[in-house]
């Protein structure tokens, strides 16, 4: 388990840092369009994405007989 810490102004993070944070854990995203006229809802889009590594869905087994494709 990784330990969080508090949010600091002050501490710079590498694109490639917090990339690799991102991918080892997963992130989802999560978001709702609404466009409307004169307060009458027409369109509601609701969005939902999942941002991961391969690896992280699915975990290399080291139990199996091979791990190849056949």
């Amino acid at each position: 388990m990784t330990e969080v810490l508090p949010a600091d102004n002050n501490r710079r993070i590498a694109l490639v840092d917090l990339l690799d944070r991102v991918l080892g854990g997963g992130v989802v995203i999560t978001g709702d369009i609404t466009l409307s006229i004169a307060d009458v809802d027409l369109v509601i889009v609701s969005l939902r994405t999942l941002i991961s590594s391969v690896g992280t869905l699915f975990p290399d087994d080291d139990d199996d007989d091979g791990g190849g494709y056949e």
